[in-house]
């Protein structure tokens, strides 16, 4: 999916997600009752029963309760819903999202690593360098592979052709000061394809990619990446700290890019939660 930003007139992608699993408000609203002993004023049989017949799948599966509601709108008691979590897949956002990210302290977020999946990234320069350190046609053949990986978020060539030059730079300026580059970069049993292959780039990326992968290429290549870069993450919310994501994110106030990953993850929110959590959301009860 294409955006363009009019302010900047620049293209950008926009993130993908997917609801990887929900708790249930069932868990929630024991907890509510459990404060209360008010078990038998629970609209939901499973609940009501909960302390002689556990029925968790029952528990689980329930869709409304008058008393989070009334908890979360009248009394704005919303410790009780912390019990509730969902996890969201996002794929395609960018490493300046992931910063902004960070700010919200209550979530579980585990992300694609740069150390362990740079791989393409090194391979095309690698491959870029048997046509000559200084030639273009190295600088160009490296552009065309890192293009065709998708590998940002900001879609406009143009744009690119400068980010990927400066990556390209950074590559040439180790590539130059470090005799153990090479090794460094590409797998022990790999190496042999750079002299076997010397002065054609696209069979030695060829035979890189086929090879056995340098999964680990230490913290020597991490800095060559920028905030444009597109990783994917799982984070996993509890629905008192989704509403204050929610609040903050999910505004005009909000920077585009993590406002647009916030739309994206209120779509693949079950409604029964957000009714708990969001204004626009409230009148459904």
């Amino acid at each position: 999916m294409m955006d363009r930003i009019e302010k900047y007139n620049i293209e950008y992608e926009k993130p993908k997600v997917s609801l990887l699993q929900q708790s249930g408000l069932g868990v929630a609203e024991i907890a509510a009752r459990t404060c209360y002993d008010s078990f038998e004023n629970s609209e939901n049989e499973c609940v009501k029963n909960a302390m002689t017949t556990l029925d968790t799948d029952a528990i689980n599966n329930i869709e409304n309760s008058d008393l989070l509601s009334n908890l979360a709108w009248v009394h704005h008691h919303h410790s009780i819903i912390e019990h509730a979590t969902l996890s969201f897949l996002v794929e395609g956002t960018s490493r300046g999202v992931l910063q902004e990210h960070a700010r919200h302290r209550l979530q579980a977020i585990s992300v694609r690593s740069t150390r362990y999946t740079m791989s393409s990234v090194i391979n095309a320069f690698v491959a870029s360098v048997s046509l000559g350190i200084e030639s273009e046609a190295s600088f160009a053949f490296f552009l065309e592979k890192l293009l065709s990986l998708n590998l940002f978020v900001i879609t406009d060539h143009e744009y690119l052709a400068i980010e990927i030059r400066a990556i390209y730079d950074k590559f040439v300026f180790q590539y130059k000061r470090n005799p153990d580059f090479l090794v460094n970069a590409v797998a022990k049993s790999s190496l042999p394809f750079i002299e076997e292959h010397q002065g054609d780039a696209e069979a030695l990326f060829t035979a890189l990619q086929n090879g056995k992968k340098k999964r680990n290429v230490g913290d020597g290549f991490k800095h060559i990446v920028s905030d444009n870069w597109k990783v994917d993450m799982v984070i996993t919310f509890n629905i008192r700290s989704l509403k204050n994501y929610f609040d903050l994110r999910d505004s005009g106030a909000a920077w585009f890019q993590i406002q647009w990953l916030a739309e994206e993850m209120k779509k693949v929110t079950p409604v029964k939660y957000l009714k708990l959590i969001s204004k626009e959301h409230k009148n459904m009860l």
